[in-house]
């Protein structure tokens, strides 16, 4: 397997060289209706993603660009193009930072060539996107079905064509909707090559069965070391796939310095309404800078097993009969009405993160 994986550049975003894992997304707007697009690239911008893409159905649609740079969108925006060649030589001019197209849906290589070189010239990398769907004839036959040996093959395949033409800052993405046959795809196409690759499981389902499948098949590459920036598609708001992509990968232990919140499921000891306030934590420590500390909180149901089990956790609480006792490193220190537990918490974490400083 090659050790590392070659940089690309994607506006203001490095994809691969041992750059950090970027969380993509894309938007679900009409490209035409400017007003909505960009209302909704800007929620994705708050929610911390790094990279969005849109899809351009027509020349016409390109000019989301130039409103949206105009508009003062900082995340680096790609153009996700099929069939036609002129509308993604009409994205580069409208200042699309990366263009994903597949090659085999293109059309003659000239075509092909004509973006390559419009690229180049722009300095914008292409992504080279196949699924099951988009599979060559000729590898289907082959293979009989769209297998991880044959969307590996159309992918390096694909790649062959760009640099046959000279163009080499390509990203491959190589997906399916069948989790194992991602995963596979994936890692024969990391031995094979350097080029950096965008992970995630296609057409998954919803934000229940599309983040499960993507954490199994996302998370197993990441814990490989494979994969240098990834999306979770979701049958839902965009926005929760950026979510959604944060805590996979803080799960694979890449997503830098967050507070981590360890809860227990609920039982019959369990006096309080750890469920509510779970879900209150969690928006409440979601955006806290922690100056690169990684911080662990701990919010236990009963005190008979509280402390012990969250005996690592920085600072947590175990809850009583509408009260809650407060501990650091399983050391009891104080006890909270219920009320107050999700403001108590914040508080300490911030303690924490001064003592840091």
């Amino acid at each position: 397997m090659y050790t590392k994986t070659r940089e690309v550049k994607v506006g203001s975003v490095v994809i691969g060289g041992g750059a950090p894992v970027c969380v993509q997304s894309m938007t679900n707007t009409d490209s035409m209706d400017h007003a909505k697009t960009l209302a909704q690239l800007h929620q994705l911008e708050d929610a911390g993603c790094d990279i969005a893409r849109l899809a351009i159905p027509t020349v016409e649609a390109a000019d989301i660009f130039k409103a949206a740079k105009s508009e003062g969108i900082r995340m680096p925006l790609v153009a996700d193009i099929h069939f036609d060649y002129k509308i993604a030589l009409a994205a580069v001019a409208a200042g699309a930072d990366k263009i994903r197209i597949n090659p085999g849906n293109i059309g003659e290589s000239w075509k092909v060539k004509e973006v390559a070189d419009a690229c180049r010239m722009a300095g914008l990398p292409i992504r080279i996107g196949v699924n099951g769907g988009s599979l060559e004839k000729s590898l289907l036959e082959k293979y009989g079905s769209p297998t991880p040996e044959a969307l590996a093959e159309s992918a390096l395949t694909q790649a062959e064509v760009l640099e046959g033409f000279g163009f080499s800052d390509i990203v491959l993405s190589i997906k399916s909707s069948t989790v194992t046959n991602m995963i596979k795809a994936c890692r024969i196409v990391r031995e094979q090559s350097d080029y950096p690759l965008h992970i995630g499981v296609t057409e998954a389902g919803d934000e229940y069965s599309g983040l499960v499948k993507n954490a199994v098949g996302v998370g197993a590459l990441l814990v490989d070391g494979i994969g240098d920036t990834l999306r979770v598609s979701l049958t839902a708001d965009p926005v929760k796939e950026v979510v959604a992509g944060r805590e996979i990968l803080r799960a694979a232990g890449l997503g830098g310095a967050y507070v981590n919140i360890v809860s227990c499921p609920t039982c019959g000891r369990t006096k309080i309404d750890l469920i509510s306030l779970s879900g209150e934590l969690r928006v409440a420590v979601g955006n806290i800078d922690t100056k690169g500390k990684n911080i662990t909180v701990a919010l236990m149901g009963c005190v008979v097993n509280g402390p012990g089990e969250a005996r690592e956790a920085d600072v947590g609480i175990a809850g009583g009969d509408g009260f809650g006792v407060l501990f650091r490193k399983g050391e009891v220190f104080g006890r909270v009405e219920e009320k107050d537990i999700v403001s108590t918490l914040v508080s300490e974490v911030k303690k924490i993160i001064d003592e840091v400083e």
